[in-house]
C-alpha cells in the first residue's frame, strides 16, 4: 500500500468502522449481556466473527441485523453464537456439535434422524438455559438506548460488542458500569 492509498484508507474505511461498528452480544432478551462477541468469537457454522460481514457503508434498517459468512462455501445466513463449556462448544441433546447441524434445514442434524434442531442442556453462568439466549447485534445508539456500555470509538475491524478487557468476561462477572464508559 502505498502512502497515498494509506491516507485514503484511513480517511475512508477508518473512519467509516468507526461511525457503523456493530455491538453483538449474546444473552437474554431484556437482560444482561452474557457474552460479548469478538473477532475470535465462534460462529454456529464453526467460522469466527471476523469471517462474517461486520462492515457496511450505511447499516440497514431491517432488524433483526443478519451477519452472513464470508467464506467461501458457506451457506451461513447470520452470525449465531454458540455457547462454550470450557474451549468445547455445547453439544445438542442429540449429542452432536453445531457443526452437525444444518442452518439449511432448521438446524437439523445430519447424523442423526431424531433430532428435531440443535438443543442444548448447557445452562449459562446467568442461571439460564443457552437456548433461551439470543444473538443480538446492534448499533452504538441502540446500545447506549439500552443503558449498556459502547467504550471508545476504534478503528479495528470486527470488534463486536468488546468495550475494554472486562468485556472478556461473562456478563454475570463483568463489573463494567452501564453508560458509554471508557473500561
Amino acid at each position: 500500500m502505498s502512502p497515498d492509498q494509506y491516507e485514503e484508507y484511513k480517511r475512508t474505511v477508518l473512519a467509516r468502522r468507526m461511525k457503523n461498528r456493530l455491538y453483538v452480544s449474546f444473552g437474554m432478551p431484556d437482560g444482561i449481556d452474557c457474552k460479548l462477541i469478538g473477532p475470535e468469537t465462534q460462529c454456529f457454522c464453526s467460522h469466527r466473527y471476523k469471517q462474517h460481514k461486520t462492515e457496511f457503508e450505511v447499516v440497514p434498517s431491517e432488524r433483526p441485523l443478519a451477519l452472513p459468512c464470508q467464506v467461501r462455501g458457506c451457506r451461513c445466513p447470520a452470525f449465531q453464537f454458540v455457547p462454550q463449556n470450557g474451549s468445547n462448544p455445547v453439544r445438542c441433546r442429540c449429542k452432536h456439535l453445531p457443526q452437525d447441524h444444518s442452518e439449511a434445514t432448521g438446524h437439523l442434524c445430519k447424523k442423526c434422524s431424531s433430532c428435531s434442531g440443535f438443543q442444548s442442556t448447557f445452562i449459562c453462568g446467568c442461571g439460564q438455559r443457552s437456548s433461551a439466549h439470543h444473538t443480538l447485534v446492534e448499533t452504538k445508539s441502540e446500545r447506549e438506548a439500552r443503558g449498556r456500555p459502547v467504550g471508545r470509538d476504534v478503528p479495528y475491524a470486527a470488534m463486536g460488542g468488546l468495550t475494554g478487557f472486562s468485556s472478556l468476561l461473562d456478563g454475570y462477572l463483568n463489573l463494567e458500569a452501564c453508560g458509554s464508559g471508557t473500561g
